[in-house]
C-alpha cells in the first residue's frame, strides 16, 4: 500500500468515526480566532475558550482590543501560560487588523504569516476555517499521528511535515483531516498514555500493528 493509499483509506474511516470534527476552540468572528490560536500555544483549547470569555467581555471588539493596554490584556490571559509574550502579540495583531484591515483579517497566506504571532500553523487554521481553503494544520496531535500511521516517515518538523501531507492529502481534505486527527489524538492515539489500538478504526492500517 503507497502512502497515498493509505491516506485516503484513513482519512475516509476518521471520517466515519468522527462526521462531525471540527475546530476546538471556540469563535464566532475571525478576528477572535486569530486571538484564540495566539493563546493556545502550550495550552489546552479547553482552557483558551475559558480565559477569551473574560477577555471578550472587557474587550469585545478589534477596536476595544488593540487600544487595551499591554499589561491589562496580559492579566487575563496569564493562565494561558507565556502571558507577557502573548499579550504583546495580541495587542499588536490587534493594531494592525484596526490600522490597515479594518477590523477585517487578511485574507492570503502571505499576509497572515506576517502578522504578530502567527506561523504556518496559525494561518493553515484560518484559511481552512475561516475562508475554507485548502489548509494542513501541523498541530502536536497532527504530527504525532501521521508519523504513527506511516504517512511520513520520522520527520517532527512541522513545516517538514506540512509538506510531505500536502504530497498526498487531497486538498479538499486537509483541513477536516487534521481536525479528525485532533480527535483521534485526544480520545484514541494518546500522548501521554499507551495508545488505545484496540479503540482505533485504522488499527488494521498502522504500522505500528506490523502493517
Amino acid at each position: 500500500m503507497t502512502k497515498e493509499e493509505r491516506a485516503l483509506e484513513i482519512i475516509e474511516r476518521l471520517k466515519r468515526e468522527y462526521p462531525d470534527a471540527g475546530c476546538t476552540l471556540d469563535y464566532n468572528e475571525a478576528w477572535k480566532l486569530l486571538v484564540s490560536v495566539r493563546l493556545a500555544a502550550q495550552c489546552t483549547d479547553a482552557r483558551v475558550n475559558i480565559v477569551v470569555e473574560k477577555l471578550y467581555e472587557k474587550y469585545p471588539d478589534v477596536a476595544s482590543l488593540a487600544a487595551a493596554d499591554v499589561d491589562e490584556i496580559e492579566k487575563i490571559v496569564h493562565p494561558c501560560g507565556l502571558g507577557p509574550s502573548k499579550a504583546r502579540d495580541i495587542s499588536a495583531c490587534m493594531k494592525i487588523l484596526r490600522d490597515q484591515y479594518d477590523g477585517g483579517i487578511p485574507e492570503t497566506f502571505e499576509e497572515l504569516l506576517k502578522l504578530p504571532g502567527v506561523g504556518r500553523k496559525s494561518a493553515n487554521l484560518i484559511m481552512g476555517d475561516v475562508f475554507g481553503k485548502p489548509a494542513i494544520v501541523t498541530d502536536t496531535h497532527c504530527i504525532r499521528l501521521v508519523n504513527r500511521m506511516g504517512l511520513v516517515d520520522g520527520i517532527k518538523e512541522p513545516k517538514k511535515v506540512e509538506m510531505a501531507l500536502w504530497k498526498i492529502i487531497p486538498p479538499e481534505e486537509g483541513s477536516d483531516f487534521c481536525h479528525r486527527l485532533v480527535y483521534h489524538g485526544r480520545d484514541v492515539c494518546t500522548a501521554r498514555t499507551k495508545p488505545h489500538c484496540e479503540m482505533c478504526c485504522v488499527r488494521d492500517l498502522c504500522p505500528r500493528n506490523g502493517v
